[in-house]
């Protein structure tokens, strides 16, 4: 994977061509040997080489709008793109009128430079963790192709197409995890902002109060530069820190219980990695992560799921994705009681949590529990799937109901299974966040064995 500010300067410098990036991942996403089939729900390659030969003529008469003019993004099927029909991984809607205009992030993209080479696949409206889809298929995880494991959810496709090659970057959405878990099952950096920075408008809703969009890319910088565009912030960075000067609090209950052992070992290596380098770090106990998932147990924000499917599902539930429907069907005849104590809640745990790290820097944290299962294994048993789904959103769902932002960045040693370490800031410290995870990945890739 190459680094988007390295693209930029060969693009700029001329030695390379957006036609020459888009040919290569075009002819990735459609060999008949890779994932491309399961990856992408949809791609039009002459719509994609008629984007990168106008991206290139910007180039040649310096009329490059953004740094990031002429790079191949994928979009989840998700995003409304005018002209083309948004499924949202669904059957169901395969059939909708095409999108009458642009999702505000979608506008603001095309207006970067940015060429959309295609739509990817995901977890059907976006409801798991686990990156599954009985409709379209489920690209494999990079690592393990032999196995067949899960790439992660809800933003599967768009973790596969940047580690194949078929994306440079990708953009996904994140309402409990779906881009914070692909990205870290998948060897990627991913961030999920503070919710309310990027507009939410021509994005098929999932929870209103939760649902945020984000990239996954190759590393933090590379985040933060997507990022800046789908946030609109024009501002230039203030922050100087350095690792000497950085105060970062591991939480000691919850979210280090039950960790696999591979995801143990390298969390508490990087750790060390990290200690080494001067920065401070310190153990505090956050019982409002828990509780996070306690009030919610019932139903409580995903009610607002259901609210989005009720009428939809009452009339087609039958031709929704079994794994996805038996998770809607349980919001059914939930009490708006609870919908409205977790409501409460959230108000109460958010103020309890910034409390209890003021003074840190950031909070770290595995991202995801476990690495990536089978497919096969937890297709076939829903029990198994229900149980799997909730480990896989453990330690990322907190932070949304939290309204923090977070990135997730790669620990794993070279050729051993995926796994991330996540970076959680304070709610609107995206800035912060940028500056503190770009520090953390240096020190970390510099200690990969």
């Amino acid at each position: 994977m190459i680094p988007l500010s390295k693209l930029s300067r060969s693009l700029e410098k001329r030695e390379i061509t957006s036609r020459d990036l888009v040919d290569r991942a075009l002819e990735k996403i459609n060999s008949p040997f890779g994932e491309g089939g399961r990856t992408f729900l949809y791609c039009n390659p002459h719509k994609v080489k008629a984007a990168a030969d106008a991206a290139d003529k910007r180039w040649k008469h310096g009329q490059a709008p953004s740094p990031l003019n002429g790079i191949p993004i994928s979009l989840k099927d998700i995003f409304d793109v005018k002209g083309e029909i948004t499924t949202a991984g669904s059957k169901l809607l395969k059939n909708s009128s095409p999108a009458n205009s642009d999702a505000i992030i979608v506008q603001r993209l095309r207006q970067a430079g940015i060429v959309f080479v295609g739509r990817t696949n995901m977890t059907e409206f976006a409801y798991s963790g686990i990156g599954i889809n009985t409709h379209y298929g489920t690209p494999k995880n990079p690592f393990d192709r032999k196995t067949a494991r899960i790439p992660g959810g809800s933003s599967s496709g768009a973790a596969v197409s940047v580690t194949d090659g078929m994306a440079s970057a990708a953009i996904g959405t994140d309402t409990g995890g779906s881009i914070r878990i692909p990205a870290a099952l998948c060897g990627l950096a991913g961030f999920k902002p503070t919710a309310r920075r990027i507009p939410n408008f021509g994005v098929y809703p999932l929870c209103k109060s939760l649902d945020s969009v984000g990239p996954l890319a190759p590393s933090v910088t590379c985040c933060e530069t997507i990022d800046k565009i789908l946030s609109g912030d024009k501002k230039i960075p203030q922050q100087n820190l350095s690792s000497s000067r950085l105060h970062i609090a591991i939480p000691k209950n919850y979210v280090v219980d039950d960790l696999e052992k591979h995801v143990s070992l390298a969390f508490e290596k990087a750790v060390i990695d990290l200690s080494k380098t001067g920065i401070k770090i310190s153990e505090i106990t956050l019982t409002c992560l828990s509780e996070s998932h306690h009030v919610n147990s019932g139903g409580g924000i995903y009610a607002e799921a259901w609210a989005v499917h009720k009428q939809q599902f009452n009339k087609c539930g039958d031709h929704y994705d079994p794994l996805v429907a038996s998770r809607l069907r349980k919001l059914n005849g939930v009490p708006i009681t609870n919908y409205l104590k977790a409501m409460n809640a959230r108000k109460r745990l958010i103020a309890e949590a910034n409390i209890a790290t003021n003074g840190f820097d950031a909070i770290i944290l595995p991202t995801t529990p476990i690495t990536a299962p089978p497919i096969a294994k937890i297709l076939d048993n829903e029990d198994l799937y229900t149980k799997t789904n909730l480990r896989m959103l453990k330690n990322t769902f907190c932070f949304n109901f939290l309204d923090r932002c977070a990135l997730t960045i790669p620990i794993n040693d070279p050729n051993t299974a995926p796994c991330g370490l996540m970076v959680v800031g304070e709610t609107y410290g995206d800035e912060k966040l940028f500056f503190v995870g770009k520090i953390i990945e240096k020190v970390i890739n510099q200690n990969k064995e």
